[in-house]
């Protein structure tokens, strides 16, 4: 399933301090400076819509959550949630994960990596695109402090098979342990918008986390 159509921004939501270009990140990274708060820090990969940036964030309000973005629509839209309900404790930069993860983040700086529904890539020459790949995962271990964690969720079983396989490996990473999935509370009580189209169609999600020793 592709992405749907985004409806239009309200042009009065200021998104100064929640949309970020990567050029706009401190350098050194300080993550204290950039929030402006004390706490641990999770990045999503991919944030499409923000669901699970917004959910995440007002439930941990002691947690920081930065979410990358390619596409710039789906960057603001996200930011524009975060805006609405005033979440402070959580921004998103407009952006590619692959340079954020290898040239912007400190060593042992992440309490958790997240990576919900990503680009399959179908056509097998198109692989090598995919967000989870060797050199990836190896940045993760890389910024993952000692005891953090990388989700991992996908609807392609292909895919999820290929990635815990090359985990197992080549990562050194503990794991995968098991996600039971749960029954949704309400209407927006799932990961993503995306596992929610998933689940309300009846497909299987594949799930799965992993421990940094």
């Amino acid at each position: 399933m592709g992405r749907r159509s985004l409806p239009k921004l309200d042009p009065q939501i200021d998104l100064s301090h929640f949309l970020y270009s990567l050029e706009q990140l401190p350098e050194p990274w300080d993550a204290e400076e950039f929030f402006g708060r004390c706490g641990d820090l999770e990045i999503e990969v991919g944030s499409g819509k923000g669901l699970f940036m917004a959910t995440a964030a007002e439930s941990h309000p002691d947690r920081n959550f930065l979410g990358i973005e390619i596409a710039r629509k789906y960057a603001a839209h996200a930011a524009a949630k975060l805006a609405r309900r005033n979440l402070t404790n959580a921004k998103m930069v407009q952006g590619d994960a692959n340079s954020l993860f290898a040239t912007r983040l400190p060593a042992a700086c992440l309490a958790a990596v997240h990576v919900y529904f990503p680009d399959p890539w179908w056509k097998k020459r198109h692989h090598k695109r995919r967000i989870m790949n060797e050199l990836f995962l190896e940045h993760v271990v890389r910024l993952l402090r000692p005891g953090g964690m990388l989700h991992f969720w996908t609807d392609v079983q292909e895919y999820f098979q290929a990635s815990l396989e090359m985990i197992a490996e080549k990562i050194p990473l503990e794991g995968p342990l098991s996600v039971p999935e749960r029954i949704a509370a309400h209407e927006l009580d799932y990961r993503t918008h995306f596992e929610r189209r998933m689940r309300l169609h009846q497909h299987a999600v594949y799930r799965s986390q992993f421990r940094k020793p």
